[in-house]
């Protein structure tokens, strides 16, 4: 599948760049995985080593300080450890027993990272880890961002209910309602606010509500999550009940065979790409969007280069 989707993807044309820290902040933000608990030394633990946030990170953020990459990556990391308790080790089978920890999790959102808030109880080390994320962030000394991490977080959190009622029900949603909900389950938003964050790089408030840089914004979101889609959709279809792929959606929706459907979802990808393209260029006259921009085609990019060597979707 992953030589299938190279020979159907255009390859984003932005530059291909890694942080010359990535190695030792892997090394950094797996070690705070383990000793907030987050995985053991079994099973757990060898699935974070596969997924390799850090490398991902590393080449979405190959500029910034290396203090501000490892906050994206324990960001990241942590986003990689709840998928995976969701997806593979059954949290998010049911909304019912997602429920509890969505619960406490938002608990700990409302906190905002306030350095003397307890954690709540019931949150567990996802809670603890949250919690960390968000103390850092506000450290930071950026409460608008702070906000916007934290609301993108609440979505992210909510949207993994939708995708449990989905599992529960072995329901495939249309493919309008997948596109706009995946924007939410695929952690993308986070990740782009941190990266902002490294770089310093946030639009004004008046720029950032443009409708011409919120669009821009949500197609940045879509390439990451449907390459995301199309390199792992292997591997997903593997779980009967389990539809929450681009692939998958477009073959119920038109009927297509699992390869017509692939090279559906491929096309829509590559269209985007084209859309972004121009969108983009629409933009960069605009000196203050130079950071913005540069961190979303540097996203697009990392996820389309990491996918092609992480072992996370064999």
């Amino acid at each position: 599948m992953r030589s299938t989707a190279v020979s159907a993807l255009h390859e984003p044309p932005f530059p291909a760049r890694r942080h010359p820290d990535t190695d030792e902040v892997a090394t950094q933000s797996l070690d705070w995985a383990r000793r907030l608990g987050l995985v053991d030394d079994g099973p757990r633990w060898r699935r974070l080593r596969r997924a390799a946030a850090a490398e991902l990170v590393g080449r979405a953020c190959p500029q910034a300080p290396t203090d501000r990459l490892r906050l994206l990556a324990d960001l990241v990391t942590w986003l990689f450890v709840m998928d995976d308790a969701c997806d593979e080790d059954g949290l998010g089978a049911q909304p019912t027993r997602l429920a509890p920890t969505v619960g406490a999790l938002l608990d700990v959102l409302d906190r905002l990272g306030d350095p003397g808030a307890p954690t709540p109880p019931d949150a567990g080390p996802l809670g603890m880890a949250l919690h960390d994320v968000c103390r850092r962030v506000r450290d930071q000394g950026c409460p608008a961002l702070l906000l916007r991490l934290v609301s993108q977080l609440r979505e992210y959190l909510l949207a993994l209910l939708w995708e449990a009622a989905n599992r529960e029900h072995r329901r495939v949603p249309d493919l309008a309602e997948y596109v706009q909900m995946r924007r939410h389950t695929g952690g993308a938003r986070p990740s782009m606010t941190l990266t902002d964050l490294a770089y310093d790089g946030l639009p004004t408030a008046r720029r950032r509500v443009d409708p011409e840089v919120f669009a821009l914004d949500d197609l940045s979101a879509d390439l990451v999550c449907w390459c995301n889609d199309l390199f792992s959709h292997r591997k997903e279809r593997r779980v009967e009940a389990d539809a929450q792929n681009l692939v998958t959606v477009i073959a119920a929706q038109h009927g297509l065979d699992s390869d017509a459907a692939f090279r559906a979802a491929a096309d829509r990808f590559n269209d985007a790409l084209a859309h972004y393209l121009d969108r983009e260029a629409t933009l960069a006259g605009d000196p203050s969007l130079a950071p913005f921009l540069a961190v979303r085609r540097a996203w697009i990019r990392a996820t389309y280069d990491w996918s092609l060597r992480a072992t996370r979707y064999d």
